[in-house]
Formats: structure tokens, sequence, C-alpha cells
């Protein structure tokens, strides 16, 4: 009985746990190389483990003719779009900065799901979407309404969010015909397509003459074992045994990680009114979550970083 509760409960702080080095882990990257780059060789090196891992255990499904749009649809906004926002995002911003407005994905996701599915919104999470914004708020801004983090950074990391509430919205529509390890596998494959473009266009002649770094590409390497796999099956294991809504409580302590995080690894210093403001995000966040029951909801996103 004690390992039907912890084994769940483990899989889920230490895939919260990866997700939140990954925020670390990018900002080393950009040490020597740049973002396009860090999201094409990450999904690479994630979609050759997942088509190894669903090939290995037969769990990959074929896309039926008529959903291949809703794949390619589902994978514009995430990675490719998530994705863009969030790693230019952290081109201007601290690492605990961008994970505070990030983790406020769940929070969206029921705005979502009212305007496209109808569904009901609760009042806690409309208190504590209020709650949480006034918590992002004075992360991001001081005593004196001045921004303490780049506007353009703040913007590009709600575009990521807004990725991420337009795929959780397709993904919505899907989930019930294909298996999560198919939808990873393809969605990560067809964001690596949709990102090679771009490559090609911004980044690649900068990263050929770039002298080969193996810290940051150790780095974009552990995004794609941790940040994008071994984080994704985790996460899976914990839903599966203890339910969507138990398990996505746990995503609100990725801040609190990741300050922790980048404190140790990069020297990052948070002010008290800092502080503050996480401490708020963190208990908009329970608030909405905890009162949520069993009310359908729409799915998660599962990179968060």
């Amino acid at each position: 009985m004690k390992d039907k509760i912890w084994l769940p409960t483990g899989a889920a702080i230490l895939s919260m746990i990866f997700w939140s080095f990954s925020f670390v882990w990018i900002k080393i990257v950009y040490e020597a190389y740049g973002p396009l780059t860090t999201v094409l060789f990450r999904l690479l090196i994630s979609s050759g483990l997942m088509l190894i891992f669903t090939i290995l255990t037969r769990k990959l499904q074929k896309i039926k003719p008529g959903d291949l749009k809703l794949f390619v649809l589902m994978a514009f906004f995430e990675p490719f779009l998530y994705f863009m926002g969030e790693s230019y995002g952290l081109k201007y911003v601290s690492a605990t900065v961008a994970s505070v407005i990030v983790a406020t994905i769940p929070l969206f996701s029921p705005i979502a799901a009212w305007y496209f599915y109808k569904e009901k919104l609760s009042r806690s999470n409309l208190f504590g979407l209020l709650i949480t914004f006034l918590g992002v708020s004075l992360v991001v801004i001081d005593n004196s309404f001045k921004f303490t983090a780049s506007p353009l950074g703040i913007s590009l990391l709600f575009l990521a969010v807004m990725g991420a509430i337009g795929y959780a919205s397709v993904l919505k529509g899907i989930s019930h015909r294909y298996n999560t390890f198919t939808i990873i596998t393809y969605q990560n494959l067809i964001g690596a397509v949709l990102f090679l473009p771009f490559w090609f266009g911004f980044e690649f002649q900068d990263f050929a003459q770039v002298t080969f770094n193996a810290k940051a590409f150790g780095a974009i390497i552990k995004l794609a074992i941790f940040a994008s796999t071994f984080s994704f099956i985790l996460f899976t294991y914990s839903v599966r045994n203890m339910g969507i809504n138990k398990s996505n409580l746990f995503i609100n302590i990725i801040p609190v990680f990741v300050a922790v995080f980048a404190y140790l690894v990069l020297g990052d210093q948070l002010n008290f009114h800092q502080m503050i403001g996480i401490a708020i995000v963190i208990s908009g966040l329970f608030l909405a979550q905890i009162n949520w029951k069993r009310k359908k909801q729409l799915p998660i996103s599962i990179y968060q970083a």
C-alpha cells in the first residue's frame, strides 16, 4: 500500500526536479549556442529516445489520415510556439522569473476550456487567477511600478503560455484516440521539422562557426534526456496512479525549485519583494486547483519547461 502512494509521489517530485533544472540548463546552453539550436537538438535527441522506447514497448500507434492535421496543429502550438516563446524569453529574464510565468499555465487551461468547450469556471479558479496575477506583478514590477524584468522577455514567456493553452485545446480532441507516448513522440518529431528551416535560416552558420562547447552541449543532452523524456515518463506514471488533479499540484512547486537551483548553479539573486511574489503565485495556483475537484479540465502541457 505504501508503494502505491510513495512511488507515484516520488515520480511526480522527480519529474518536477528535472523540469525545474531545465530552466537552469537552458541558461548554460546559451553560453555557447542560440535558442533555435537548443530546441532543435533537444527535440531530435528526445524524439530518437522516444522512438526507441515506443517501438521496443510496441506503444507507437499509426496516425490516422484524418488526424495528421491535428497533430501538425498541436505540434505548432507545442513544442514550436511554446519553445519559441520560452527559449527567446529566457534570453531576457532570469530562470526564476521565467518559471513563475510558465507556472501559470494550469490557471489558463480552464479558461480555454470555458471558451472552446463551454465548461464552467469555478469561483476558486477565478480567485486563484486574480491572486496569481498579483503575485506575478510583484515578481516583475518594483515598488515604483517599473519592470525589474525585461517586458520583451515577459511577453515572450506569455506567448509560450498561450502556446501551451492552444496545445491543450487540440490535445483534448485526440487524447482519447492515441496513447500519450505516441502523442509526445510525433509532436516532438513534427516540432523538430517545424524548427529546422528557422534553424538553417538564422543559426546554422553561427552553429557551424562556434567551437564545440562540451558543457553547453552536455546541457542540451540533459534537457533532451531528463526534461523532455524522463520527466514525461515519470509524470505520466504519476498521473496514471494518482490522477491528473493530484499530480498537477506538484507543478506548483517548480518556481521554488528553480529559485533554489538558479541560486546554487547560476548565482541568481532574489529580493524580498520577489520572494513574496513567488509565494503569492504558488498560493494562487494551489487555491485554483485544490477546489477544482472532479470537474473536467484540459490536459496540462507535459513540457512546462
